[in-house]
């Protein structure tokens, strides 16, 4: 594998872990990945629960709590280290302007156009900042939007396909749709950012995502012009993944029937391992919910079942009971709980196997 730039950050091995809330990419799972030459990324989804004794407001605890996962990083590693924040979240601007306060070296930023992105820059930041798209559509509007208004472009852009775990950015009927497929999305934006690269004189890497599980995936989907991965699944089954035990058996449980598509609370489909809480809200045992913690803008708490971040808190601990886990589509493949290192090795060399 080429070594993956991104600005004026060097990535060994062009390998980015997912950012997984709740609590699932905290910064012992992004140390070990940064460790090993990657980018190691912390989710900034749900830290308010994390670190409630922190501060008694959600919104300042999940401040707190970046802060906290980011200094515990940097006391573990010299690799590069990346926040996940969500469009979608109420406070996306309070985890982005503390990312970059924080000097975090990369905001990655989807679940939504994260259109004001760059707004948030001063002029001593040193943070890249890389959207993560599902269209050459909505790559083009990021650029002309940030360029026009900014005069900045993406340094980086992640394009997330349909087999991706947790929300996806498609309508149900797409997921399937090979027109959607990730192998026909890559040179779809590829040849969108190309267009910018070649008028700015700038370089775009465009990181594929979502299913990406092998290093035979890695191999096939960078022929089609991605320059690097993200891969969020694989790294969940390894020793130094944050999550509990318990959440990390469903995943080396799991058969490939079990992983399914779900309509989640926040008016989007997403993808997660069936279990008993899923089916008891299928069944209608669950029941409407006051909101407690107004962490994501599009909930419809009015008519929702339950919450979310409550339902994947308790799976972080391990309460599956309480809820459940999103996972990619390959996540039945996982077989044990191995190390970052022994599982960078074993996708290198698959890597290998495929050329």
């Amino acid at each position: 594998m080429n070594p993956l730039r991104i600005g004026n950050l060097a990535i060994p091995v062009p390998i980015i872990q997912g950012g997984m809330g709740v609590g699932i990419s905290l910064s012992g799972l992004a140390a070990a990945v940064a460790n090993e030459g990657g980018v190691g990324v912390i989710s900034s989804a749900g830290l308010g629960l994390l670190y409630k004794n922190l501060a008694a407001d959600f919104l300042e605890a999940s401040i707190e709590g970046l802060k906290e996962e980011l200094r515990k990083a940097r006391e573990k590693t010299r690799g590069v280290i990346g926040v996940n924040v969500m469009v979608a979240m109420s406070n996306f601007a309070d985890m982005v302007k503390t990312s970059i306060a924080e000097k975090a070296d990369v905001i990655f930023s989807g679940a939504g156009l994260p259109l004001n992105l760059p707004s948030f820059l001063k002029k001593d930041s040193i943070t890249k900042l890389v959207p993560i798209v599902s269209s050459g559509r909505a790559a083009n509007i990021i650029c002309e939007k940030w360029k026009k208004e900014y005069d900045y472009l993406p340094d980086a852009i992640v394009v997330e396909g349909p087999k991706a775990g947790g929300h996806l950015g498609f309508k149900v009927e797409q997921i399937a749709d090979e027109n959607f497929s990730l192998e026909h999305l890559i040179p779809e934006v590829v040849a969108t950012v190309k267009i910018f690269e070649d008028k700015y004189n700038v370089s775009i890497p465009v990181i594929a995502a979502g299913g990406i599980y092998t290093g035979q995936n890695i191999f096939d989907i960078m022929k089609l012009g991605a320059s690097g991965v993200q891969m969020g699944t694989r790294f969940v089954t390894t020793t130094e993944c944050d999550a509990s035990d318990a959440f990390k058996n469903t995943y080396i449980d799991a058969k490939s029937e079990d992983i399914e598509i779900i309509k989640s609370p926040v008016g989007m489909p997403g993808r997660a391992i069936g279990n008993s809480f899923i089916e008891k809200v299928k069944m209608g045992y669950k029941h409407p919910i006051h909101c407690p913690f107004k962490c994501i803008k599009t909930c419809e708490v009015s008519s929702s079942p339950y919450c979310i971040i409550t339902a994947l808190f308790n799976a972080f601990k391990g309460n599956l009971k309480g809820g459940f886990a999103f996972a990619g589509s390959n996540a039945y493949l996982a077989e044990k709980i191995i190390s970052v290192k022994e599982t960078f090795n074993n996708i290198m060399r698959e890597y290998k196997e495929s050329k």
